[in-house]
């Protein structure tokens, strides 16, 4: 391959996707570990939630988009939900050994370590909690804390809609946590990746002294472990270009993805592109 082949694929962008626009906040940390990188983010929001559908349609879905991701020519890709994660990923590995691919997990790990045998709640959709990858993160730190795994069925749609800071939210809030003695909780884990928007809702009802944690940032640490192995980091001297496409083709979608991004962005083109909305940005 020759050098100027090697630096175009170089350029080429990371897929960023998730069910929705939770994996906005994984995107985010991704930005904060790799600004100079271009980044393609999709959000399947036409077909969320993926937390209550079956297995089988999640690893459909999946593969689907990702599929599509390597044909269009994305140098890596993030599958930054981990419902998808759990349904999808060993299988792409093996599909696509050549394209590194990088899962989410809860961030069980950080929590465990935090204090003393720690009770530790693991925030989830249904799916993720009863699919065998939880179970065996789980096992692995099972004699080092109190895990207790808590289904949130509904928590995503609060956050795909927008609505992030309201009393109806922190009453749901109030709600999943309300058989549990708050002040004895020492970590929750946010193990979807939409729930970090809620952190600061979350906080006002589980207290200050319960730490949160997300799996966003070791993710976009690994990305980059990842692509640096594989001789694909970027070129360093500019900034990258974030593109956003929505299966659900409205202005919401696109609005919501730039309020929960959360940093100066300036809109470049907007354009349809095989029926689909596509927004381009430059950071």
């Amino acid at each position: 391959m020759s050098l100027q082949s090697i630096k175009k694929r170089n350029d080429s962008p990371i897929a960023v996707f998730d069910s929705g626009v939770g994996g906005v906040s994984v995107l985010r940390a991704l930005l904060e570990e790799m600004p100079n990188e271009n980044y393609w983010y999709y959000g399947d929001s036409a077909n969320a939630p993926y937390g209550t559908k079956s297995l089988e349609e999640v690893r459909r879905l999946t593969v689907s988009h990702v599929d599509r991701f390597i044909a269009e020519g994305a140098k890596a890709v993030v599958v930054a939900c981990n419902t998808a994660t759990s349904a999808a990923v060993r299988y792409l590995r093996q599909k696509y050994p050549e394209v590194p691919m990088i899962g989410i997990e809860p961030a069980l790990k950080p929590a465990v370590y935090s204090g003393g045998y720690p009770n530790v709640v693991v925030m989830a959709t249904p799916m993720t909690l009863r699919e065998e990858k939880f179970h065996n993160l789980m096992d692995r730190y099972i004699g080092m804390a109190h895990i207790i795994p808590l289904p949130c069925p509904g928590l995503m749609e609060y956050i795909e809609h927008g609505n992030i800071h309201s009393m109806e939210l922190e009453q749901f809030l109030e709600r999943l946590f309300e058989p549990f003695e708050k002040h004895k909780l020492d970590a929750v884990v946010l193990g979807c990746t939409h729930y970090p928007f809620v952190s600061m809702e979350l906080q006002k009802v589980l207290g200050e002294n319960v730490m949160l944690f997300e799996g966003g940032p070791g993710t976009a640490r690994e990305t980059k472990r990842r692509l640096a192995n594989a001789g694909l980091l970027g070129d360093c001297q500019r900034k990258g270009i974030v593109t956003f496409d929505n299966s659900e083709q409205s202005d919401e979608k696109k609005n919501l993805c730039r309020k929960l991004l959360n940093m100066p962005i300036h809109i470049r083109q907007d354009k349809q592109v095989d029926g689909v909305k596509q927004i381009k940005h430059v950071l």
